[in-house]
């Protein structure tokens, strides 16, 4: 009786019930199907960037692995007690990043890691990427919105404070990235549109001061070089003209996978983190690029889509931030290696090699998982 009743269910009720399996399990099945697509392209990208480098690829593997059962676990926490940890998350996050600028791991001419030699090697700045979001969330869903003048300057202090440490270490791409977070979550919560132009018009004067004194020789070499990339063709500009040269070398169609030369022939540096897509771009063309920003397009719909069905004013709000972040997040990086924007160090999510920005990209679409899952019956029939 019971086959002959599921003979007779039709494709809609067969996809129901399934959704509603994954549901149980709190796991979104429409994000875990991009992320698994974005993870399998990352691995692919990886093995021909690193100038196929199974060790690299092996170590990438494992983080995603690690991150999707993150994720899973993320996913089964209710927002609420979420909510009630975010204040101590935020001040342990504030004192890895001071624990960094004490004695942190230098690399490349930055600190920016925590070694524990043998054990592991992580990056706090990018877990501040969901706890900052989350942090202004808390605070703002505690108070009547739209958040007047002295929430606002409370919400811009606990941004201001990991941005600095940050700039600190240094790391534009991260800062950049963790002040839009905190941002958003002031946009989403109705800030007023004057304090908003008022802001805009204060860009001019604050990039002034950061070009005199925040921004490092190399930062102020790297909006130079994005002003005038031919300048200095053999030193600062090599970069975003042998990017530039494999994008465009590609064609429609790309030369095929492995068949890349700039990367293969390492005219182009960094091509396994922050130029990555310049890799793809030259082997699958401009129809692989258009394919994988069609992937990004339908994770940052799916993130709108829960920020809209969200029923509680801390979900709406950080479901809202990371959607929007993960948004910046491919904006800056592709603006960047097509020579839109200058060269800030942002990778390419799930795509770039990375450990720790793997796993902190999992664990944040864990968390708007929860907060898609973890509403009433009522509001899902």
């Amino acid at each position: 009786m019971n086959g002959n009743f599921d003979r007779n269910l039709s494709n809609e009720d067969v996809l129901r019930r399934r959704a509603s399996f994954l549901h149980r399990l709190h796991i979104d099945g429409q994000l875990l199907i991009l992320l698994l697509i974005l993870g399998a392209v990352g691995l692919t990208m990886l093995y021909s960037a690193s100038g196929k480098s199974w060790d690299l690829v092996t170590k990438q593997a494992v983080s995603f692995g690690i991150g999707l059962v993150g994720m899973i676990v993320i996913a089964q926490l209710e927002p609420r007690f979420m909510a009630r940890w975010v204040p101590l998350a935020y001040v342990v996050g504030v004192a890895l990043l001071v624990v960094v600028d004490v004695m942190g791991h230098n690399a490349m001419g930055a600190t920016r890691w925590i070694n524990i030699p043998g054990v592991i090697r992580f990056q706090p700045s990018e877990f501040m990427k969901i706890i900052m979001p989350a942090t202004i969330a808390w605070y703002l869903a505690k108070r009547s919105l739209p958040p007047n003048i002295k929430h606002t300057a409370v919400g811009l202090a606990l941004i201001a404070v990991p941005v600095v440490l940050i700039l600190g270490q240094p790391d534009l791409g991260t800062s950049l990235l963790i002040l839009a977070s905190g941002a958003f979550v002031l946009f989403i919560g109705g800030l007023r549109w004057r304090w908003i132009i008022g802001a805009v018009a204060a860009v001019v004067p604050i990039a002034v001061a950061m070009w005199f004194f925040v921004l490092r020789e190399y930062q102020k070499q790297r909006v130079l070089t994005f002003l005038d990339p031919e300048s200095d063709p053999l030193g600062t500009g090599w970069n975003i003209i042998q990017s530039k040269a494999a994008i465009g070398s590609g064609g429609v169609f790309g030369k095929g996978w492995l068949l890349g030369t700039q990367s293969h022939l390492d005219f182009l540096p960094e091509s396994h983190t922050d130029f990555i897509i310049a890799v793809l771009a030259e082997e699958f063309g401009m129809v692989g690029v258009c394919l994988l920003l069609l992937v990004y397009l339908l994770l940052i719909a799916r993130g709108l889509v829960i920020t809209l069905q969200a029923q509680t004013l801390f979900g709406k709000l950080l479901a809202g931030a990371l959607t929007m972040t993960f948004f910046v997040y491919v904006f800056v990086n592709i603006g960047m290696v097509s020579g839109l924007l200058p060269v800030v160090g942002v990778p390419l999510p799930f795509i770039s090699y990375g450990g720790t920005s793997l796993v902190t990209l999992l664990a944040g679409f864990g968390v708007l998982m929860s907060i898609h899952t973890h509403r009433k019956w009522i509001a899902q029939v």
